[in-house]
């Protein structure tokens, strides 16, 4: 007798736990209209690896920042924001110069997937301690400013989630949010153009250049590449706290070049790629508070000469999702 209760305990709370994996792990407010703000800032710092002259082994570029207020709305499917770029950079223009930048996207879910499209322009760079090998510079005024390089970047992903119960509109938290812990694999394809140039002079400081090397004289690397990332996504939710972490690591096919003295040159090759994103915040069916912030880490490989990029995105959001109000229609009675 005793055993059998054990048994039909075992069952019932198999059968409960059956129907909670059965439940919708998320929310989504379709019928609320969701108004919202964020504070923040993106950057896109790159370097430059490679034996150069005096003994140095790595070049690094920076460009200064600035805050940008953003407003939005978003509903059901639909979604605008607009950004507006305080006055004032975060650092010493002295230092760092006052760059100009342009970061524009899209972003859409179909069924299982997630997809967005970016399109990045940074116009003006500081390479960091150039006093070392410079002696027009001090330790006062130690970054050489070149307003001339530029740095492009244009993507398309997409993110397919192996469990129906995961949603992107959840993870963001404007017009949803989960009601339970879940985790999923996901496997993320990309197609990436990117590429950094100085106008027709070289990237690398005269006083550092190998006159032996023609790279060395490169004002332009680029690359084309196309590949997968596996991963792993999980959110953790307790009462009305969530946090979401997506962490994966693969490769893609990339072709790569670079032009110096008028000659541009191509190679195929294979190139690591690392997706990383990190949300956290509160989050109640009439508001939200969240921490965002996503790392885009590119690199091409020119034997000894190796450049790499980290684009990164930090942002404080919050937002009200408000009731439609709907008028009903009363029919009379005759």
């Amino acid at each position: 007798m005793k055993l059998l209760i054990v048994i039909l305990t075992l069952i019932c709370c198999a059968l409960t736990r059956a129907q909670d994996t059965d439940s919708l792990a998320y929310s989504l407010y379709r019928n609320k209209v969701v108004l919202y703000s964020d504070l923040g800032y993106s950057s896109s710092p790159f370097h430059i690896k490679d034996d150069f002259i005096g003994g140095f082994d790595k070049i690094k570029y920076k460009h200064n920042q600035k805050v940008v207020l953003g407003i939005g709305v978003a509903y059901k499917w639909f979604s605008l924001r607009l950004g507006l770029a305080l006055p004032g950079p975060l650092r010493s223009g002295s230092k760092f110069g006052n760059p100009n930048y342009q970061d524009l996207g899209i972003a859409f879910t179909i069924k299982k997937t997630y997809w967005d499209v970016n399109f990045r322009n940074y116009l003006g760079y500081a390479i960091q301690d150039a006093y070392r090998w410079d002696d027009s510079l001090t330790t006062l005024k130690p970054n050489a400013i070149e307003s001339q390089i530029r740095n492009v970047s244009f993507s398309i992903n997409s993110w397919y989630f192996k469990s129906d119960q995961f949603r992107m509109q959840s993870v963001f938290g404007k017009v949803g949010e989960f009601k339970r812990s879940i985790g999923t694999w996901y496997l993320k394809s990309t197609l990436n153009l990117f590429g950094v140039g100085n106008s027709g002079n070289p990237l690398v400081p005269l006083e550092l250049i190998d006159s032996t090397e023609t790279k060395s004289f490169a004002h332009a690397t680029s690359a084309l590449d196309i590949g997968v990332v596996p991963g792993y996504a999980y959110v953790y939710r307790k009462v009305f706290w969530q946090v979401s972490v997506f962490a994966g690591l693969g490769g893609v096919i990339q072709s790569k070049f670079y032009s110096a003295k008028g000659i541009t040159r191509g190679i195929l090759g294979l190139a690591p790629r690392i997706d990383f994103r990190f949300v956290a915040g509160y989050s109640k069916p009439k508001y939200f508070f969240w921490f965002t912030t996503e790392f885009d880490i590119k690199s091409i490989s020119h034997r000894e000469m190796k450049y790499g990029e980290t684009y990164h995105v930090i942002r404080l959001v919050g937002g009200v999702r408000l009731d439609k109000k709907q008028k009903e229609k009363k029919r009379k009675e005759l």
